[in-house]
């Protein structure tokens, strides 16, 4: 039920920039169990202020992406606060991707189901191959969806996102890319080399401004109109005065390759 014996149950390695985080738990469909939730929130914080690693992946070894909460650890438990405890840990995983400065890209193939999914979601952006599935199914086992809601909600318009939580059934591929769930989708034999390539596009980019824009990005979701173009123009002005800024300007306008300072 856990990861293959000798190997944790999160995978984490940096190449070229990029920092691969893969769940590890292939004979359970990669549940997110206490512990890997408390290993891919420790490695999201520590890595999220490591220089090396400038872009993360989220992968999953195995027939499936995240199957969402490892709900036979949860009815083992003892004691009333177990689902608090567990949501929490959830919560706070969530947030951490959310916060992190360095982009998160999820790689997705098999299904990715109710905290999975979420998982997706929370990432910044998700490519997925054409087999990939999704779906919001809490609603069958008497367990609505809620918290993978916040995420859906986000990302999705109200009717997609009701119907996957009112129903529970799987979206393919394609529609998830339709609907705004997910930003690509690729055979199953490309998908490793697309999410690469898309991660090295991105990691060429200043990590300062990227750092910047991804906070500006989230903090606009939770502001009304007029402050969101406040926020907007207040990050512009300390945005034009990196030194980021001026070397990329300047590295346009005589055509070669910019210089980026670093984190």
């Amino acid at each position: 039920m856990n990861a293959p014996a000798n190997e944790p149950e999160l995978l984490c390695r940096i190449e070229d920039g990029i920092a691969i985080l893969t769940l590890n738990r292939p004979a359970v469909r990669n549940a997110l169990s206490f512990s890997l939730m408390d290993s891919l929130l420790e490695a999201i914080e520590r890595l999220g202020k490591d220089p090396a690693a400038r872009v993360f992946v989220i992968a999953g070894n195995g027939p499936a992406f995240c199957a969402g909460h490892d709900l036979r650890e949860l009815r083992a438990m003892p004691g009333d606060d177990r689902c608090e405890r567990l949501f929490d840990r959830c919560v706070a995983l969530m947030l951490a991707i959310t916060h992190c400065p360095k982009p998160v890209i999820a790689q997705v193939h098999g299904v990715a189901t109710a905290a999975g999914c979420q998982l997706v979601l929370t990432c910044d952006l998700a490519v997925a191959d054409s087999g990939a599935r999704f779906a919001t199914p809490g609603v069958d086992i008497g367990l609505f969806c809620s918290t993978p809601m916040v995420a859906l909600t986000r990302s999705v318009s109200r009717k997609p996102a009701m119907e996957m939580l009112l129903t529970g059934d799987m979206v393919d591929a394609e529609e998830a890319r339709r609907i705004g769930l997910i930003n690509r989708v690729v055979a199953p034999e490309a998908l490793e080399a697309e999410v690469t390539k898309l991660a090295r596009h991105i990691a060429g980019k200043s990590p300062r401004i990227l750092a910047m824009g991804k906070e500006a990005f989230y903090r606009h979701t939770e502001l009304g109109l007029e402050e969101v173009y406040r926020h907007a123009a207040s990050v512009m002005v300390r945005n034009m005065m990196e030194a980021d800024a001026a070397e990329g300007i300047d590295a346009f306008l005589e055509k070669r390759k910019p210089e980026w300072q670093g984190s």
